[in-house]
């Protein structure tokens, strides 16, 4: 029976998907790719019970990147991602949700392409698929929500948010928007001016999969009111569009989440 070592050559390099945070929600070849690398390079948004996964041996690099403060520009972390394979150890860069949406992959896989080393992508559980479950909602709903839109609200210092708010606004879809809390009086003012219903139904979900998750139903005139509790530390996704809207099933599912908590 072949090794885990077998997934990754010496001076390969793995971009893998973590998921949402709850360690039962990676993909097998994810927890295989893991305990086969030397050392593993990891986001902030990385679940702690993702972590604990990783054997004693491996070398662990914090890079995370939160937003307002970055341990590590994304050209260091290239930098580091290519010193370590030249090197030939079997190199795992560890990402939160999925390496393609929103993270960054396309930039680190052209800088070590670039230089000849082998990258490859293992994909994960992105958050809104996680969000939605979690709240018994579907991002889908046939004759209101044909179809998903995923943006993010996550700017650099200063750059305005730019967004095609006419194309949001229209009916029937459902808008999965990530890092949103910090810009979510924005997006409603936004996404109401271009003609979105303001009794949208809208479910603001944070730390998804983890033991602290909530889950914060309301409407779209209400999105800056419903992000008032959440701290500026608490990864925070916005979905928006009929299909969220409360059943009577996800009702009993957010009661029973906040008994037990």
């Amino acid at each position: 029976m072949p090794s885990h070592n077998d997934l990754i050559a010496p001076g390969d390099v793995w971009l893998v998907g973590a998921g949402p945070g709850d360690p039962d929600l990676l993909t097998r070849k994810a927890e295989k790719l893991i305990g086969a690398a030397d050392i593993i390079f990891y986001d902030a948004l990385v679940g702690p019970g993702v972590l604990d996964l990783i054997p004693a041996d491996v070398e662990r690099v914090s890079v995370g990147k939160r937003s307002g403060r970055h341990s590590k520009v994304q050209e260091s972390i290239n930098d580091l991602l290519l010193a370590a394979a030249r090197t030939g150890q079997r190199v795992v860069r560890l990402k939160g949700g999925d390496p393609s949406i929103f993270g960054r992959s396309a930039e680190e896989m052209a800088h070590l392409g670039d230089a000849g080393v082998r990258v490859r992508i293992c994909p994960g559980i992105t958050t809104a698929s996680a969000a939605a479950a979690s709240g018994h909602a579907s991002l889908t709903l046939r004759g209101k929500a044909r179809g998903l839109t995923l943006v993010t609200a996550h700017l650099k210092a200063g750059e305005p948010l730019r967004l095609d708010w006419d194309a949001l606004a229209r009916p029937g879809g459902t808008i999965g928007i990530y890092m949103g809390r910090a810009a979510a009086s924005e997006i409603a003012r936004n996404l109401i001016a271009a003609g979105r219903d303001p009794d949208t139904p809208v479910m603001v979900a944070v730390n998804v999969s983890l033991p602290d998750e909530r889950l914060i139903r309301g409407k779209l005139s209400a999105l800056a009111f419903l992000v008032q509790t959440i701290s500026d530390e608490d990864p925070t996704l916005l979905l928006i569009g009929e299909a969220v809207a409360a059943t009577e099933t996800s009702k009993a599912v957010v009661l029973t989440q906040e008994i037990a908590a």
